[in-house]
């Protein structure tokens, strides 16, 4: 597995999934659930902008909302993000190195601002599009480029070698330094600056209810504590989530993508979940509401 297609929450090898309380191709894969009303998000976490059906299904990412993508073009290279708060680079600056990459955000000057930064793996996934393929993004505001990849500025917790980048299929992974054309590899690595703080992109804040759930108090979101061992397909996992009833909640549901990867601790690795909090999570496959555009056969 390449990375290039997937969300990881392990490493570029393994995928993390887990389900979502009012919201939760095809193989067993075990999945995990969620808490916490699309309303109570609406106006700060982003939605992945699926909005196509897979399934007759109920549960499936199209079937909830929260922050539909909304962005406001200056008109001087830079693109606010309305939902996040996040204002970005509308072009990228094009292949380079990771290290060239820090050293371009740290000395560009656009829109009148010189306090660019790369961003980190939580802000640059959060302005993928998956409703959207080739690449999945907002093409009518973020300038079409020969990018594959963008770097972040979080290397992977056990091999700094590896750097988390996005990629235009809509995934996230870690890379080795390397793979960058402009390091003799083979792979388009390109930057795009980011400046700004948000609170709901800057990774878990994980409080135990005691009640079988955890909250992540970034998001507002709340999660099953313990994920189901048992694998399934992706349509079983979406029914079994809608049937979950716990904590005296009944909108359980399978979480969209960027959902899932919200509760991600670029920390952590094998798993790259906080096992205090969630004690059964494994470094394994699980599944999330979301299809990939462009291969509709998977999720």
């Amino acid at each position: 597995m390449s990375g290039s297609r997937w969300m990881f929450l392990e490493s570029a090898k393994t995928i993390l999934i887990v389900a979502f309380l009012s919201m939760l191709a095809s193989s067993s894969l075990g999945f995990w659930q969620v808490a916490g009303t699309v309303e109570d998000i609406q106006s700060t976490f982003p939605d992945t902008g699926q909005a196509a059906s897979y399934t007759q299904t109920f549960g499936e990412d199209a079937d909830f909302t929260s922050g539909r993508p909304n962005y406001n073009d200056h008109g001087d290279g830079t693109i606010t993000d309305r939902v996040t708060g996040l204002v970005w680079q509308k072009t990228d600056g094009g292949e380079m190195t990771w290290e060239q990459a820090t050293r371009y955000a740290s000395t560009l000057e656009l829109g009148g601002y010189r306090d660019w930064r790369l961003p980190q793996s939580h802000e640059l996934f959060s302005i993928m599009d998956h409703g959207k393929h080739g690449p999945a993004m907002n093409t009518e505001f973020f300038s079409r480029t020969e990018a594959r990849y963008w770097w972040t500025n979080v290397s992977r917790a056990d091999e700094p070698s590896k750097i988390w980048v996005v990629n235009t299929g809509g995934g996230i992974g870690a890379h080795a330094k390397s793979e960058s054309i402009s390091a003799g590899g083979s792979r388009p690595m390109h930057v795009r600056c980011v400046r700004g703080q948000s609170q709901v992109m800057s990774g878990p804040r994980l409080h135990d209810n005691n009640d079988g759930t955890v909250t992540d108090l970034t998001t507002g979101l709340i999660w099953q504590r313990l994920g189901s061992p048992e694998g399934m397909t992706w349509e079983d996992a979406l029914k079994a989530c809608g049937h979950l009833r716990l904590a005296g909640h009944e909108d359980w549901r399978l979480p969209n993508i960027k959902e899932l990867r919200s509760i991600n601790d670029d920390r952590k690795v094998r798993p790259s979940l906080d096992t205090s909090f969630f004690p059964n999570a494994k470094a394994d496959l699980y599944w999330s509401s979301t299809t990939q555009s462009n291969r509709p056969e998977r999720a």
